[in-house]
């Protein structure tokens, strides 16, 4: 398979980036879209050229550092899933794909296509501890936990943390990162302690750090490759009204 590649390249992040056009030959339809970067970096580094820099680690969907906007999508045209799973074969032979960084001013680029989303982590850090008993596992029905909520919340932890979200809305909300993250407590009579404190921090923090309001367009749910769904921020905001 033959690709053109329209890809963002910006040296720093105080640097004015720009589309640069690649041609990518021989790229097998069973390639990763990280596999077929790889294969554009080898090329490049051959041609003793500068390397296309983007983030991974994991490469198994879990960790969301693969993050980039990939033909007006986040993670690519696929739903539900990572760009390190978006396999080349769901691409035309002879396709010209746009490939960028997430666009949000709490996402700064770091270089080409690499972003700082360090925002998340403060959010989340901002969100606290939650408090339980240490030592000896306690008996599992001593607590008890409704299935339905249970299932919620595990629904909830899947967040990756990714950016997809903020990447797809356009106020750059995080709306949907934070009440998954707020939800996954909130759910569960062990993060019921500090619900209070919890939700009113995470949204302060999300606001100081200037991501946007959700406006209900649903570009979040549509993108989240956990399939995250908008009912979360339903949650986030009656956790939000009752801590008052």
């Amino acid at each position: 398979m033959h690709f053109t590649l329209k890809i963002w390249r910006q040296k720093n992040s105080l640097a004015r980036g720009s589309f640069e056009t690649y041609n990518l030959d021989d790229v097998s339809p069973e390639m990763s879209f990280l596999e077929m970067l790889d294969a554009l970096n080898k090329k490049l580094v051959e041609e003793d050229k500068d390397p296309v820099a983007f983030d991974s680690d994991c490469r198994e969907g879990i960790c969301g550092s693969c993050g980039m906007y990939i033909n007006g999508h986040p993670h690519g045209p696929v739903p539900a899933i990572t760009t390190c799973h978006l396999s080349m074969r769901y691409f035309r032979d002879s396709e010209t794909i746009w490939v960028e960084p997430w666009r949000a001013k709490p996402f700064p680029v770091i270089k080409d296509l690499i972003v700082d989303r360090s925002a998340l982590d403060k959010i989340q850090i901002a969100g606290g501890f939650v408090s339980v008993n240490t030592g000896a596992a306690p008996e599992a029905n001593s607590l008890p936990v409704n299935k339905e909520k249970a299932d919620e919340a595990f629904d909830s932890s899947i967040c990756i943390g990714c950016g997809a979200c903020v990447a797809a809305c356009k106020n750059a909300s995080a709306m949907l990162f934070v009440s998954a993250k707020v939800s996954q407590f909130a759910l569960l009579p062990q993060g019921r302690v500090e619900a209070r404190q919890r939700v009113r921090a995470m949204i302060e923090k999300m606001d100081e750090l200037g991501f946007g309001n959700c406006s209900n367009s649903g570009a979040c749910e549509a993108e989240c490759p956990k399939q995250i769904k908008l009912v979360s921020i339903a949650r986030l905001k009656r956790e939000y009204y009752k801590s008052y």
